[in-house]
């Protein structure tokens, strides 16, 4: 290949085993052609880093292990035209919208294919499957006509002959266009971001008949111009004749709810989208539902800065401030909260890079007589009035007082017998050096970190601890502003209340609801009222001056909730339904504010948890059956980003069990990640979206902080 460079044109490698070294060889040195075909390759991450500055076309189709982007993965592809990613994993908008506008020239691009049907038949009910019927129709592709797509005509569909079909409909086709672009890099180091482990997928085209009946659940009817509900569709009605269209191989990122609106409004050039064509009438359609459910930058800020620009405007304004008379108005006037510069260069930060930077918190300092044990943590809860700290439970009954900021250990508790998984946890607000404790067998202790131990020692005898009365498989305890009661739920309707000062249990509220009470939560500011939620589908809020035989208000969802909390001014109620319902309720009568535009998966088993983050600014959202975390604003309800939790190697998916924003650094949080396998480990991931991460290594580039299942929460 590299003694053929300067001649090469097409180079076909689909399909092909080839390892690690020629794979490296290929992506560090590049080739001169114009379509390079890696159908079904083991790339885990892309990236671009030799010369294929001539490509136009790149086929991607059925790599089943590509799940992202490098952030400048196409930034030396000038020229690519034609890109296609069918049945990858790719599921991130916001990471792959980032790596490809970095493409200038891209006008086609495929995540999945179209199928078209007229007469209103499925292939398999009207033709038995059979493509060669003359109902099936492709809609427009630039590699079916090998032209130019500088202008599209809004009623333009081809029929082309079947072989032409099979011969177009998977692989690109040449095309003498004498322009350049980049090529494709994979890191070799323990990351595996190449992924070798998997059986290589052998396709035919047969694969496209046998999944043309199975994808009939997603075919719908486009007519009169009308846009229907389901990812990606448009209306279109020709000669009066309505038209179904079939998805077919379609990645995870189509099935995001908007998606083709989000990516006609981030791709300005794009052409033609997943083998349909890209409209007049769909941008304009696009841009007025990208407002509608995405923010562009966090506080509603439409263009993109600096945080140069920012300083420099700042220290603009407060000069001419210092010059101007009493009397005169400002000739020079940048925003009016005293929020605004902070608020700016959050915003400035968070959309400098769509790869915010993770990192697992990594425990250590903490003598336990073996150097190789490691944490299981199931709970945990950052400290409400000492930044560095954070507390997180164990599914062996461990409690450890941790240092988040360098992962040293503050204080250590064993378990010795007395617990299970520890599934509560809050800190007392007035006397910060104390915190409760609950586990799933209803075991409650109260917890003083100055009276413990920093290690374990033969000598720990439970010493710093007070002893509460069990409360039966308990899920959830929460403490009240003035660190006098505190309250524990879990599975039963039952709820107890405790004195804090006397050490004992005052009284236990039955029947609060008609199924078991998964989390209750008292408000952050007033002392005697506090929220309940329920998988019998109801959020309740009670008082404890009224003695709660009945509550104050009961507002009912669709589906069992997991969740509830408040706002920390207690404005609002956040509450999480089973599967991704997310709702804001006004406190003081529970109305709804606000309910969230998140997908559901369908599954009954999807636990979501959200809480606020940046005060009452914006939520964060995560669900056990996935491994997304959604930050939205929490005042428009759009989406802001998605942030995606990655293994490293083959088969080591996450999911989110449990998730905290950061309450002394804005657009931070931990996240409580499990891994999708038989006795997967749990681990705190941090993430901060100010700062970016270094693709290349998976360092951060510093850019600061600005200050500021169904089990538990």
């Amino acid at each position: 290949m590299r003694t053929f460079n300067q001649k090469l044109r097409v180079v076909d490698l689909q399909d092909s085993s080839f390892g690690k070294d020629f794979l490296r060889e290929l992506a560090q040195r590049g080739l001169e052609c114009q379509t390079l075909n890696l159908r079904s390759s083991h790339f885990r991450k892309l990236n671009m880093a030799g010369k294929f500055m001539q490509m136009h076309t790149l086929n991607l189709d059925f790599s089943t292990s590509l799940t992202s982007f490098r952030e400048d993965c196409f930034a030396c592809m000038p020229n690519l035209v034609c890109l296609s990613m069918c049945e990858t994993r790719v599921a991130n908008l916001w990471t792959t919208i980032s790596a490809l506008s970095k493409l200038s020239c891209l006008v086609e691009l495929w995540f999945q294919k179209w199928l078209c049907c007229n007469g209103g038949a499925s292939p398999s009910a009207s033709s038995g499957g059979n493509l060669d019927q003359p109902d099936v129709v492709l809609p427009i592709s630039c590699t079916d006509t090998g032209e130019q797509l500088t202008d599209i005509d809004e009623e333009t569909y081809l029929n082309p002959d079947i072989d032409e079909v099979f011969g177009n409909f998977f692989s690109f086709n040449s095309r003498a266009i004498n322009q350049p672009a980049h090529s494709m890099m994979e890191d070799m180091s323990d990351d595996s971001e190449v992924d070798f482990s998997s059986n290589w997928r052998e396709f035919d085209y047969t694969d496209l008949l046998a999944n043309v009946s199975s994808g009939w659940n997603r075919q719908f009817n486009l007519q009169n111009e009308k846009e229907e509900s389901l990812p990606g569709s448009f209306g279109r009605h020709i000669a009066d004749v309505p038209l179904k269209y079939i998805p077919q191989h379609a990645s995870p990122i189509c099935f995001e709810k908007h998606y083709r609106e989000y990516m006609i409004a981030s791709l300005p050039h794009l052409k033609v989208l997943d083998n349909l064509p890209v409209r007049k009438i769909d941008r304009e359609s696009a841009a007025v539902t990208f407002s509608q459910y995405f923010e562009y930058l966090p506080y509603n800020r439409k263009h993109k800065e600096s945080v140069v620009s920012i300083l420099h405007k700042r220290e603009i304004k407060e000069t001419r401030s210092q010059l101007q008379s009493k009397n005169q108005k400002l000739s020079y006037y940048y925003g009016n909260s005293p929020y605004f510069y902070t608020r700016s260069l959050c915003a400035a930060k968070v959309g400098s890079s769509a790869w915010p930077f993770l990192h697992s918190l990594s425990v250590s300092g903490c003598d336990l007589g073996d150097g190789s044990r490691s944490f299981r943590p199931r709970q945990f809860e950052y400290h409400p009035s000492l930044s560095s700290l954070l507390v997180f439970g164990t599914l062996d009954g461990e409690v450890v007082v941790v240092n988040h900021e360098n992962g040293k250990v503050v204080r250590y508790v064993p378990s010795l017998g007395a617990m299970n998984n520890v599934l509560g946890l809050c800190w007392l607000k007035k006397y910060p050096s104390k915190l409760i404790a609950g586990s799933d067998n209803g075991s409650l202790k109260l917890y003083d970190i100055e009276h413990l131990p920093p290690t374990v020692t033969s000598m720990y005898l439970g010493s710093g601890s007070i002893t509460f009365d069990d409360f039966d498989q308990l899920t959830s305890v929460h403490i009240n502003s003035t660190d006098e009661l505190f309250l524990a739920s879990g599975y039963s309707k039952n709820v107890a209340l405790y004195d804090i000062n006397c050490g004992r249990r005052i009284q236990v509220f039955t029947d609060m609801h008609r199924e078991h009470i998964n989390v209750v939560k008292f408000s952050n500011h007033s002392p005697s009222i506090f929220a309940t939620c329920s998988f019998d589908h109801d959020v309740k809020l009670w008082d404890l001056r009224m003695k709660p035989i009945r509550p104050c208000y009961t507002n009912s969802s669709s589906r069992g909730n997991v969740m509830v909390c408040f706002s920390p001014d207690d404005h609002y109620l956040l509450a999480s339904a089973v599967d991704n319902k997310v709702r804001q309720l006004l406190a003081v009568d529970g109305r709804l504010h606000l309910s969230f535009d998140i997908e559901p998966t369908g599954s009954s088993q999807n636990y979501t948890r959200s809480y606020y983050m940046n005060g009452r600014d914006y939520i964060i959202s995560g669900s056990c059956d996935e491994h997304v975390v959604r930050v939205c604003c929490a005042q428009t309800g759009r989406r802001l980003r998605d942030i995606s939790l990655e293994g490293k190697g083959s088969g080591t998916s996450m999911y989110v069990q449990s998730l905290r924003g950061d309450p002394f650094r804005d657009f931070n949080m931990s996240i409580l990640a499990a891994h999708l396998r038989p006795n997967s480990k749990y681990e705190i991931v941090k993430v901060n979206l100010l700062a970016s991460c270094d693709n290349a290594r998976g360092y951060p580039k510093s850019q600061g902080a600005c200050p500021s299942n169904s089990k538990g929460g």
